[in-house]
């Protein structure tokens, strides 16, 4: 159930609202919009009588029952405003939401060794991007792949983060990892495979970094945004959704299909900023540029891609990652396709930037 204010309504009013319905056992929050104030009503609401509530304040302009299962993730929560998700970087604040800038995430599937890394992260800032991702802990479908570097990787990705300044997105696996991988990461990714971890969705919920959950290989809208929903129970409100691709019946020409479809569904579903991967969503990176193009047609927020100095000899995932140089001319061509759909941001100009030089004097320094 929600509580439409007017946007008049003084502290006090609110206060004493809040405590009404405190005393009835049932948890308010309040959000305030641009042009309202909505009290959410956590709990028991079945017994509720709206006109009761409509009653408690002349200020109360509208009560209304919200009937999804995912209660704090429904658009109905906040009266269809979106949420926006800011994000502290070196290089500044970064907001995910409907009414900004398309947001791009870029970097290799893993972080291997740190002049990969440095290089990349040089090369996707160059390009426009404004977060790197790699990943330190990494699920594997065989035991005998590459999992990753783990806790050396966390601090490749914190050294990236000082040279360049960009944020960093980096999933955690096990809560047993999470403190380690809060200390690093900038937005803290719950992947696939983890999606219905309910024990990590909960304990990521209850810290404070943003949180970007991936939908499961086989998971309905609905499941998803219960997950979501375990997130913002747990009192995290900074959740970012990424459609990634889900496994249908063809595996021989793409590795998931991409729904593209979720976005506008989501939309109408949810206040919630969505991402979409088109790297895992198809699998090879020829289709990566068409798929990226459509995902900013049909609404997305965010961008996450895959880019590798060399991906015919990356560790995980390289058939699906960009060259350096190809992200940079697809950045070029995204900028058209944001300012169409009126999501533009104000690209840096493409530089080539002499990795090899910056990674060298880098080490004499730290030496």
């Amino acid at each position: 159930m929600i509580v439409i204010m007017k946007s008049s309504t003084p502290l006090e009013e609110l206060e004493h609202i809040s405590n009404e319905l405190r005393n009835r056992k049932i948890t308010p929050e309040t959000i305030v919009g641009t042009h309202k104030i909505v009290i959410g009503l956590i709990g028991d609401t079945a017994a509720l009588n709206p006109l009761e509530i409509q009653q408690l304040s002349p200020f109360v302009e509208q009560v209304l029952r919200v009937n999804k299962p995912f209660k704090r993730a429904s658009r109905e929560f906040r009266h269809g405003e979106p949420t926006e998700v800011f994000v502290q970087t070196p290089n500044g604040l970064v907001a995910f939401g409907h009414n900004h800038p398309i947001v791009h995430v870029a970097g290799p599937c893993s972080v291997e060794n740190e002049e990969m890394i440095i290089q990349t992260a040089l090369q996707v800032k160059a390009a426009g991007a404004q977060f790197l991702r790699g990943g330190a802990y990494k699920p594997r479908t065989s035991p005998y792949a590459f999992q990753g570097h783990g806790e050396s990787a966390l601090d490749l990705l914190f050294q990236a983060r000082q040279v360049t300044g960009l944020g960093i997105v980096t999933e955690v696996m096990d809560t047993a990892d999470l403190e380690k991988v809060a200390a690093v990461a900038d937005i803290i990714q719950v992947g696939a495979r983890n999606m219905q971890n309910f024990s990590l969705l909960k304990k990521v919920g209850a810290q404070g970094k943003p949180v970007l959950l991936k939908r499961g290989l086989a998971a309905t809208i609905e499941e998803w945004l219960m997950a979501a929903e375990y997130i913002l129970a747990a009192g995290n409100p900074n959740v970012i959704l990424c459609e990634r691709g889900i496994r249908t019946f063809d595996r021989q020409y793409t590795r998931n299909t991409l729904d593209l479809a979720a976005i506008p569904v989501l939309r109408s579903l949810t206040h919630l900023p969505i991402m979409v991967d088109p790297s895992h969503g198809t699998g090879y990176c020829e289709f990566v540029p068409a798929m990226s193009k459509a995902a900013i047609a049909v609404g997305a927020d965010s961008l996450m891609i895959e880019v590798h100095p060399n991906p015919s000899l990356a560790l995980s995932d390289g058939p699906q990652s960009l060259t350096l140089k190809q992200y940079q001319e697809l950045m070029v061509e995204l900028t058209v396709f944001a300012k169409a759909v009126e999501r533009w941001y104000q690209m840096p100009i493409p530089t080539q930037v002499n990795t090899e030089s910056t990674f060298h004097n880098l080490i004499a320094v730290n030496v």
